[in-house]
C-alpha cells in the first residue's frame, strides 16, 4: 500500500485535475498543487510519459491518479473527469493547460493544421470544463484556463495559437456572468516565455512537429516559477494573471498605444530571427 504524505497545506482535502500534466509546465503545476496537499489527476496522451510522471509523484508521497485522454475528444474528457470522481470522490479545481502551439505563417498553413491548433486551444478547454462543470458547481470550485501573453497582442507565426488563447479570456468572462450564482471561480493565466523540456515540439505549416524557437534565457521563467504563479492565482481566485514584466508591458501598450505594441512585437521577432537563423 502506498504511503502518502500528511495532508497539510492550503489545498488539503481538495482535488485538482490538470490537463497536459505529463510533462512541462503541467507536470510542475501538478507537483506544486501536490505540495499544498491537493490530490491531483494527471493527464496526457503519451502513456509511458504519463505513467513515469505519476510514478515519480507517487514516489514522493503524493496522492495522484492518471488518465490518458485527448482533450479534444469529449468522450475522453468525460472519462478523465470520471477518473477524478472514482479515485478521490470529488473535483475542486480544473486547470486546462494542454494545447498545441505552432511556428508557421498564416499564408503557408494548411487549413487542417490551423484547425488542429485552434481545436486544442479552444475545445481543449471547453470539453474538459463541460464534463467537469456539475462537480465544480457542487464544490464551488475553481477553473483556470492557461493562455499566453501572445494572446494579448498577437504574434507573427502564431495565428491559430493566438486566436485560440485569446478566445479563452472571453470564454472565462462570459462564464463568470452566466454562472455568477454558482460560486465557481473562472480565471485566466497568460503565460510568458518559459523554459521548455528539451523534446518540446510545435507544428509547422504542414503539421509536422519541429523544435520550438530559441529564446534568450534572460527572457524565460522556469517551469517551477510558472507553476508557483498558477498556484497563487488559484488560491487567490483571481480573474486574470499576466506572467512576467514583458507580459504586463504588452498589456498596457496594447491597451493604450496599440500601434507601438505592434512595432515592438514585429521588431523583437525580427531580432530573434536574425540572431538564431
Amino acid at each position: 500500500m502506498a504511503m502518502f504524505r500528511n495532508q497539510v497545506g492550503r489545498l488539503a482535502g481538495q482535488v485538482a485535475l490538470i490537463t497536459g500534466s505529463e510533462s512541462g509546465i503541467g507536470r510542475e503545476t501538478a507537483r506544486a498543487f501536490c505540495q499544498q496537499g491537493a490530490a491531483v489527476i494527471l493527464n496526457g496522451r503519451q502513456t509511458e510519459r504519463l505513467e513515469h510522471t505519476r510514478q515519480a509523484l507517487a514516489a514522493e508521497g503524493y496522492r495522484v491518479a492518471a488518465c490518458v485522454a485527448d482533450i479534444t475528444d469529449y468522450a475522453a474528457c468525460e472519462r478523465l473527469v470520471a477518473t477524478a470522481i472514482t479515485h478521490f470522490g470529488r473535483l475542486d479545481i480544473l486547470i486546462t493547460n494542454a494545447s498545441i502551439s505552432q511556428r508557421a505563417y498564416f499564408a503557408d498553413m494548411q487549413p487542417e493544421v490551423f484547425r488542429q491548433v485552434l481545436d486544442s486551444n479552444v475545445y481543449g478547454s471547453v470539453y474538459p470544463l463541460k464534463a467537469a462543470l456539475p462537480h465544480l458547481i457542487e464544490t464551488r470550485g475553481s477553473v483556470t484556463f492557461i493562455s499566453s501573453i501572445s494572446a494579448l497582442n498577437g504574434m507573427p507565426s502564431g495565428s491559430a495559437y493566438c486566436a485560440g488563447k485569446a478566445a479563452l479570456a472571453n470564454l472565462a468572462h462570459t462564464l463568470r456572468l452566466e454562472l455568477a450564482d454558482t460560486g465557481v471561480h473562472f480565471g485566466v493565466v497568460h503565460i510568458g516565455f518559459t523554459q521548455n523540456d528539451p523534446d518540446k515540439r510545435v507544428l509547422d505549416a504542414a503539421g509536422q512537429p519541429v523544435p520550438i524557437a530559441h529564446r534568450p534565457p534572460r527572457w524565460q521563467k522556469s517551469q517551477a516559477q510558472v507553476a508557483a504563479i498558477i498556484l497563487r492565482h488559484v488560491q487567490r481566485r483571481r480573474q486574470r494573471t499576466v506572467i512576467s514584466a514583458l507580459g504586463r508591458l504588452i498589456l498596457v501598450v496594447h491597451s493604450l498605444l496599440p500601434r507601438l505594441g505592434d512595432w515592438v512585437v514585429l521588431t523583437s521577432q525580427r531580432r530573434m530571427r536574425n540572431l538564431y537563423e
